[in-house]
C-alpha cells in the first residue's frame, strides 16, 4: 500500500517559522514545501544558499521536495523595468535548484497581490478560526482605502451597502489592521507595502487586459520552460486565489480553459500545474474532479484543502474533508494517476494539506506571521487526508 500512497509534504517557511521541522516530522510528513524567502524577487538563488537551506531540512530527517515558490516579479508580469534580467535569473535559479536535486518549482502569475482574504481570523461555531473572503468587505477596501476609480461598478448595490456599513463600524485601529490584512500577506515575508505602493503597481496594468497578461505568461514560459525541461524539472503554476478578477485586474489561472491555454503555451511536462483544490473551489464555475481529469498529465504536485462558498459571494476555509470540494473523488483520482505513473517508472505526486484552522492550543498563541499556517489545523488535515488515502487503497 505504501508504494502507491501520495508523498506527504508540509509547508515550512524557514528557520523563523513558528512551526518547527521537528513538529512537521511528528505530524508524519515526509517532505517540505519551502522557499528562500529572504532573497528578493527577481534575484538568483545561488547553489550555496539552496544547499544551506536543504541541509537544515535534511538534518531534521525530512526532504525538500517542492519549492514554494520561486516568485515571478511584477516586472516580468508587466514586461517592464528589469524583466529581461529577471527572466535570465529565473532560468539560472531553475538550473541551480536542479543541481541540488530539487525539481518541482511552484509559482503564480497573480498581478499585484498574492492570495486575498478579508478576514484572517473568522470565528466559527466551534470556536476555531479560519481565513475568509467577503466581497462586500473587499469592496470597502477598494472604495474607501484604495479609492480605485470605478471600483463601485464591480459590486452589487447590496454589496456596496454592506461595504459602507462594515467600514463605518471600524475604528482607527480596525482600519489599519484591515488594510494590512489585505496588502501584507505575501507568503513567508512582509513587503511592507503602502496603499500608494498598491496604486502605483495597479497603474502599470492600465493597458494590460486578460489577453495581454496571458501573452506575457506565454512569453515567460517560452523562455523558462525549456530550461526546466533540460533539467527534468516541473514548473507548476498555482491557481489564482480567489479564482476570479479582483482590483479591476484580470486573473488568468482561474478555470479549466485558462490552464488548457497555459499548458499549450509550451507543450511539455515541464510546464505543469500545482493543483490547489482550495483555490479552485472558491469559484462555483470549477468542477474540481473534471479539472483534475483534464489536467492529469500535468499534475505532479497538489495542495489539498476546501472552501465553503456562501450565497452572498463570500467563502471561508472549510475542513479538509468538508466544504465545496469532493475530496474523496479528488484523492481517488490522484491515487489512480499516481499508480499508473509508478507502474510505468514515474514519480510520486507530492501533496500537502493547505490552510488549516486555528484551533485548540494554537488559539492561545500570538497570531502567526503566516495566516492559515498554524500547526494543529494542518496536522489534523494531514491526518484526515492520510486516513482517506488508506481507506481508498485498502478497498
Amino acid at each position: 500500500m505504501k508504494k502507491y500512497m501520495l508523498e506527504e509534504g508540509f509547508r515550512w517557511y524557514g528557520p523563523k517559522d513558528e512551526v518547527s521541522l521537528e513538529f512537521i516530522r511528528q505530524a508524519g510528513a515526509e517532505s517540505v514545501f519551502t522557499s528562500l524567502h529572504d532573497i528578493p524577487y527577481g534575484e538568483v538563488w545561488s547553489v550555496e544558499a539552496i544547499l544551506a537551506h536543504k541541509k537544515i531540512v535534511e538534518d531534521a530527517g525530512l526532504k525538500w521536495s517542492a519549492v514554494e515558490s520561486v516568485p515571478v516579479s511584477e516586472d516580468i508580469k508587466t514586461r517592464t523595468g528589469d524583466y529581461v534580467r529577471h527572466i535570465e535569473n529565473y532560468k539560472q535559479t531553475i538550473r541551480n535548484l536542479a543541481e541540488c536535486g530539487i525539481k518541482i518549482i511552484i509559482y503564480n502569475f497573480m498581478p499585484v497581490l498574492d492570495w486575498i482574504r478579508t478576514d484572517l481570523h473568522y470565528k466559527l461555531a466551534d470556536g476555531s478560526t479560519c481565513l475568509r473572503f467577503d466581497p462586500a468587505q473587499f469592496a470597502a477596501f477598494e472604495i474607501y482605502l484604495l479609492k480605485r476609480q470605478g471600483a463601485e461598478k464591480d459590486y452589487t448595490p447590496e454589496q456596496l451597502q454592506r461595504a459602507k456599513a462594515f467600514f463605518d463600524a471600524l475604528d482607527t485601529d480596525g482600519v489599519k489592521k484591515f488594510e494590512r490584512s489585505i496588502i501584507d500577506v505575501f507568503p513567508g515575508c512582509s513587503m511592507d507595502f503602502s496603499i500608494d505602493d498598491v496604486r502605483n503597481m495597479l497603474a502599470k496594468y492600465a493597458n494590460i487586459d486578460a489577453n495581454k497578461l496571458r501573452e506575457h505568461l506565454a512569453l515567460f514560459l517560452k523562455e523558462v520552460a525549456p530550461v526546466a525541461e533540460e533539467c527534468n524539472s516541473h514548473l507548476a503554476i498555482h491557481p489564482d486565489d480567489p479564482p476570479f478578477d479582483v482590483l479591476g485586474l484580470p486573473r488568468i489561472a482561474s478555470r479549466l480553459e485558462d490552464f488548457q491555454k497555459i499548458v499549450s503555451a509550451y507543450d511539455s511536462p515541464a510546464n505543469s500545474v500545482c493543483f490547489c483544490t482550495g483555490s479552485l473551489s472558491a469559484g462555483a464555475h470549477n468542477n474540481i474532479p473534471e479539472m483534475l481529469e483534464a489536467l492529469k498529465d500535468r499534475v505532479f504536485v497538489a495542495h489539498l484543502r476546501s472552501t465553503q462558498r456562501n450565497s452572498d459571494g463570500s467563502f471561508f476555509e472549510a475542513g479538509h474533508l468538508e466544504g465545496s470540494v469532493p475530496m474523496c473523488d479528488v484523492v481517488k483520482k490522484l491515487l489512480q494517476i499516481q499508480k499508473q505513473r509508478i507502474d510505468n517508472g514515474g514519480e510520486k505526486i507530492v501533496i500537502r494539506p493547505d490552510h488549516g484552522r486555528d484551533m485548540a492550543d494554537d488559539l492561545s498563541k500570538p497570531p502567526t506571521r503566516n495566516p492559515g499556517y498554524s500547526f494543529i489545523g494542518r496536522m489534523k488535515g494531514l491526518a484526515e487526508l492520510r486516513g482517506l488515502e488508506t481507506g481508498i487503497l485498502s478497498k
